[in-house]
């Protein structure tokens, strides 16, 4: 059940990514952040349900972040709300997700070094939407699209075959590809800004007297 949410977030957090970086209507984005989130949620009900032991509540616990986010995203979208509620939720879940990784440091290294990937990119939603800093919208943008897969998908996939990996040396690996990818972001989010500026100032010159 937790790799089925892992799984949705993955293909939520792209959409998202496309539709900040311009490539999709915001709405699309919208409407598939709200089904995802309503779904998340109905799960992590599911899961509590259960009534398993304490790991389970804790999962149900970021499962109840995530699916609150995409809902909270979703209606934001829809029904125009201005963000910056959103923003400061992302910056309350941002500080809940470091929380989260010492928790599960210690038993489930790769989750935590999840866990502190996505602190990093619920920490730029809040920068953005609640701080105004809308400069960074394209390495928002590119974080979420290169992040997604590797933080994800891909940790869903390993989940339900089976296969995931409790070693210390993969955590670190894996934190150190995120490192990468979001750094990734930073460049190609300063190459739009410069290729931007760039168009931008012949065609101010053409409108000048």
């Amino acid at each position: 059940m937790p790799y089925v949410c892992l799984l949705l977030s993955g293909a939520a957090l792209l959409v998202n990514g496309l539709a900040t970086l311009g490539h999709m209507p915001r709405r699309d984005a919208g409407v598939l952040s709200l089904v995802v989130g309503v779904v998340q949620l109905v799960l992590g009900v599911a899961l509590l349900s259960l009534d398993g032991p304490s790991g389970s509540a804790l999962t149900a616990a970021g499962i109840f972040l995530f699916g609150l986010t995409y809902v909270y995203t979703g209606l934001d979208v829809l029904m125009n709300l201005g963000s910056k509620g959103l923003g400061w939720f992302c910056g309350m879940v941002a500080f809940v997700a470091v929380l989260l990784a010492a928790v599960w440091l210690a038993a489930d290294p790769l989750l935590a070094a999840l866990w502190l990937a996505w602190a990093v990119l619920w920490g730029l939603m809040f920068a953005s939407l609640a701080l105004g800093q809308g400069r960074l919208d394209r390495f928002v943008g590119w974080a979420l699209v290169l992040t997604s897969q590797v933080t994800a998908t891909v940790p869903a996939v390993l989940g339900l075959a089976g296969a995931w990996p409790r070693a210390p040396e993969i955590a670190g690996l894996a934190a150190l590809v995120i490192a990468a990818l979001l750094g990734a972001a930073l460049v190609l989010a300063r190459g739009q800004a410069i290729a931007l500026a760039r168009h931008a100032a012949p065609a101010a010159g053409l409108t000048e007297p």
